[in-house]
């Protein structure tokens, strides 16, 4: 009996964190050399969001963050991805990037290198973004929201705001 449950433990904490492939990609950090394997945030609810820190919808910053404190500890990350897309409204300066986020709107969430979000430049992981669920973002602060298993639920154009009850009644049926 013993034997079955440390083999059936075993398979749960194995299917609990096996990665997607559309997790299967790196990131820079933001602001640094280092990077990060998207497949550290396998088992979470994710919502991935191309920001820009000049851009009439920069104030979503605040929705995000209080989004993020309020679901954090229910398994929800929130993934920014500054990009310079369009008309680019991000600084080119990721250090510049970094201290707006951190002083204007608080950001705590993680957020990645400025990336290109569409077309074929895009990066490998929007590309997979795109290719799941048939959307390529058309504007800065487009969501995606991930489920536990590392799919793709639905996209959000950006006048979608983070705390609309279209997304958080999503993210609260994920969670």
């Amino acid at each position: 009996m013993r034997f079955l449950l440390i083999t059936f433990l075993s398979v749960f904490s194995f299917q609990s964190f096996a990665c997607s492939d559309l997790l299967d990609s790196s990131l820079r950090l933001l602001d640094s050399d280092d990077e990060q394997n998207l497949c550290e945030y396998s088992g979470q609810v994710l919502l991935v969001v191309n920001v820009a820190s000049k851009c009439g919808y920069t104030p979503q910053y605040a929705g995000l963050q209080r989004l993020y404190e309020k679901y954090q500890e229910d398994g929800l990350e929130i993934i920014g991805i500054p990009s310079r897309d369009f008309f680019k409204q991000e600084f080119s300066e990721e250090s510049k990037v970094a201290e707006f986020c951190s002083t204007e709107y608080g950001v705590d969430f993680p957020m990645f290198a400025t990336a290109k979000v569409k077309g074929k430049r895009a990066h490998p992981f929007y590309k997979k973004l795109i290719a799941a669920s048939g959307e390529e973002p058309q504007w800065n602060f487009n969501k995606y929201l991930i489920n536990r298993d590392g799919q793709v639920i639905s996209h959000y154009e950006s006048g979608v705001e983070p705390e609309s009850e279209e997304l958080t009644a999503m993210i609260e049926k994920l969670l």
